[in-house]
């Protein structure tokens, strides 16, 4: 099957509307792209790059959670949250109380992401994996009545404020389990001889415009990259996410999915993704840089300046990578002091610029690693 000249779908007449309804992918497709192939070199190239950058970084799950935490606050905020990072890594009661939902929504897109990729160790990308992080992802927050951990049973829209005016309808929910089954297939077939960076480029296209989810259809299927990516092998870590691009090229982003469903253009789409790919594994492998020279920066004046206390601010800058957020009870036990020995450790840090106080509190202080922050801020 030609790529270049499938017809991707069709338009159904509904109740009073048209929808979109997809063909199925789990095809005997064929690959030969010249144009494309050498984008897809140049993407599977950098990705590589970062992979072995990683594997050379000691200690690298120090810096896997805020990686994770940065996705998590911008895959959210293409949907509309308002969260920032120093906000999404304070406790709730830290967060003023017309921002705690959208810090909500971050906390559970990290969590349904983290457990996700744990589930990859006994469970493989399907149908149920992805039910259950879309569960997690929208317990106890403004989707929760939207059966959370299911598919729809219901019509779904994307722009507009009723059917009448969408800017694109998702098929109608009958067809939904056959088509996700389909793609489940897709996923898993190893007769399909078609470049990784491909098929996955393929089935975020396919699960966004299936939507089998009343709401969460945009964080799932960004998460599902993370997920394709590390369930092959490809990656080792959890280190490469599209959300940032996607949101920096939001427009072309939903003008190119469309191209797809109203010109059969998935090759433009695929030209697009493999951007995202080779510009994201580059700029992913220039934070991990950056990051270890500030972990080198700060050991070397550490252990150049503070004497006595180096132990301990070492084992308090190494807690810092992994929880970028302490109080003083914290530093009281990740480094044994006492509360008086912890206090003067943090205003320490604070004075060489490595902490930052963010709450204005007298009490319960809480002290943000910002120059670690920052260096996912860009």
């Amino acid at each position: 099957m030609d790529i270049e000249t499938f017809k991707w779908g069709s338009w159904r007449q509904g109740n009073e509307y048209k929808y979109y309804l997809p063909e199925k992918i789990n095809q005997p497709w064929k690959w030969d792209n010249s144009d494309i192939n050498i984008l897809l070199e140049e993407a599977s190239m950098k990705l590589g790059e970062l992979n072995s950058y990683a594997r050379l970084v000691p200690n690298i799950d120090l810096f896997i959670q805020l990686h994770v935490t940065t996705e998590a606050v911008i895959s959210s905020r293409i949907e509309g949250t308002q969260t920032n990072i120093d906000e999404a890594l304070l406790p709730e009661e830290d967060v003023a109380p017309e921002r705690r939902q959208d810090w909500q929504e971050v906390r559970n897109y990290t969590e349904a992401l983290n457990t996700a990729i744990k589930s990859l160790e006994s469970i493989p990308i399907s149908s149920r994996l992805i039910r259950q992080t879309h569960g997690t992802l929208l317990s106890g927050v403004r989707g929760e009545h939207k059966l959370p951990g299911d598919f729809r049973a219901s019509q779904n829209w994307i722009g507009g404020a009723t059917l009448k005016d969408a800017v694109f309808i998702p098929p109608d929910h009958p067809h939904i389990n056959n088509l996700m089954s389909d793609l489940e297939k897709f996923i898993h077939n190893e007769k399909i001889h078609v470049p990784d960076l491909i098929k996955i480029g393929m089935v975020h296209y396919q699960f966004e415009t299936i939507h089998p989810f009343l709401d969460g259809n945009g964080r799932i299927g960004r998460l599902l990259i993370t997920l394709y990516l590390v369930s092959r092998g490809i990656m080792d870590k959890p280190l490469l996410y599209l959300s940032k691009f996607f949101e920096r090229h939001k427009g072309v982003y939903y003008d190119n999915l469309m191209r797809v469903r109203e010109n059969n253009d998935m090759i433009h789409w695929l030209r697009y993704f493999l951007i995202g790919v080779r510009d994201t594994a580059i700029e992913a492998a220039d934070t991990l840089g950056a990051v270890l020279q500030l972990k080198n920066d700060i050991e070397a004046k550490i252990r150049d300046q503070w004497g006595r206390r180096t132990r301990s601010a070492l084992n308090l800058l190494e807690h810092l990578f992994v929880n970028p957020v302490v109080q003083i009870k914290d530093v009281q036990k990740v480094c044994g002091l006492s509360a008086k020995a912890a206090g003067n450790l943090v205003q320490s840090f604070e004075d060489a610029g490595f902490l930052n106080e963010v709450t204005g509190q007298s009490r319960n202080r809480m002290y943000l690693f910002s120059p670690y922050l920052d260096k996912f801020k860009t």
